[in-house]
């Protein structure tokens, strides 16, 4: 299996959880400044397969960039020299800095682009005939809250409303050949969260980083990648021990064929009301997998 940005934080944490229940992993990090603005001389991918080995695991370290298709397609190239097969993608590589909409340059846009979505999506189209050959082949992308909506992070979030809307339908689209996709909003007390601190309060922080470990995320996961798990394009949330799923629902809503801007306004209610009856956007492919 492949995990991305494995070299820190929850992908290390995803890594050596995996690793230790018999996976072969291969740790991709380019080892990159938390805000993407180049790269650091150390070498975290290689310090976590020194982990992995010394406890009797098998791993390979790559610093490929995933953000590039050849960089992607190194990664892959890897795990099939490396361990013959490949079974499993999580993209959890990420960068991330905040600032305000109308302050931050538009390059900025681009490159959490090209690490959050483009680097998943090049991950995934290098992965896929693997995993299509593998006959259970799993992909975990990693989002976040902030696509919901956080301070000083459009960019960021806008990135991994990107991967979300990216893991829907390549549950669709990988339904047939059983491969199945999902999408996990992690929070955790990483590099990460640090670099945001002006967008959250120094209570958040403090619990963040105190509280919220990247080994509380690792099992979710873990889960998620193996082939007992059968769900597809669905979105669970992990942290601090505590896990969920996330739903898009749509609301009964109003139906009147002589619709008006006076009866919108005057129905609104019961467009937001989001009772019993409101519909959970599940992905539905023609053919899902059977366990």
């Amino acid at each position: 299996m492949i995990i991305t940005g494995a070299g820190r934080g929850i992908g290390r944490a995803h890594a050596l959880l995996l690793a230790s229940r018999g996976a072969q992993v291969v740790v991709s990090d380019l080892g990159a400044r938390v805000d993407g603005s180049g790269t650091e001389d150390e070498d975290p991918a290689g310090d976590v397969v020194n982990e992995i080995r010394a406890a009797g695991g098998r791993a390979v370290a790559c610093r490929a960039d995933i953000a590039t298709e050849s960089g992607a397609a190194d990664v892959v190239k890897t795990a099939i020299q490396e361990f013959g097969r490949l079974d499993a993608v999580i993209n959890n590589a990420g960068i991330v800095r905040t600032g305000h909409f109308d302050a931050v340059p538009v390059e900025e846009y681009q490159r959490h682009l090209d690490v959050h979505f483009f680097g998943s999506l090049h991950m995934c189209r290098a992965a896929w005939p693997h995993l299509v050959e593998s006959g259970s082949g799993r992909i975990l992308n990693t989002v976040s809250a902030a696509m919901l909506g956080n301070p000083l992070m459009t960019h960021y979030g806008s990135s991994k409303g990107a991967v979300f809307g990216l893991t829907r339908n390549l549950a669709l689209e990988g339904a047939e050949h059983s491969i199945l996709v999902n999408a996990l909003a992690p929070g955790a007390g990483t590099r990460m969260a640090e670099s945001s601190a002006n967008s959250l309060t120094p209570e958040v922080l403090q619990y963040l980083m105190t509280q919220l470990k990247p080994e509380h995320v690792a099992p979710v996961a873990a889960y998620l990648v193996h082939p007992s798990c059968q769900v597809t394009g669905e979105l669970f949330n992990a942290a601090g021990g505590g896990v969920s799923r996330s739903a898009v629902v749509t609301t009964t809503g109003i139906h009147d064929p002589e619709l008006t801007v006076e009866t919108v306004a005057g129905r609104f209610d019961e467009i937001m009301a989001v009772t019993e009856q409101a519909r959970t956007e599940v992905v539905a492919p023609a053919e899902l997998p059977t366990a």
